[in-house]
């Protein structure tokens, strides 16, 4: 095989592969603008609730 074959068949493998994972929840969860804005409303008071807490937490 040439060089050029290992080189098609390491970017088609590397293609594959990356087709197949999915970085981050948003790709999958098929969700419109909307419905994330609505989820993302709800859950980041909790994270700020949250990460006050630990500030507030004494050493």
């Amino acid at each position: 095989m040439t060089r050029w074959t290992f080189r098609e068949l390491a970017r088609l493998k590397n293609m594959k592969k990356q087709s197949n994972s999915v970085k981050g929840k948003r790709r999958d969860d098929r969700l419109s603008a909307a419905a994330h804005k609505q989820r993302d409303s709800e859950i980041m008071p909790q994270k700020q609730k949250k990460a006050n807490e630990k500030k507030e937490e004494p050493k």
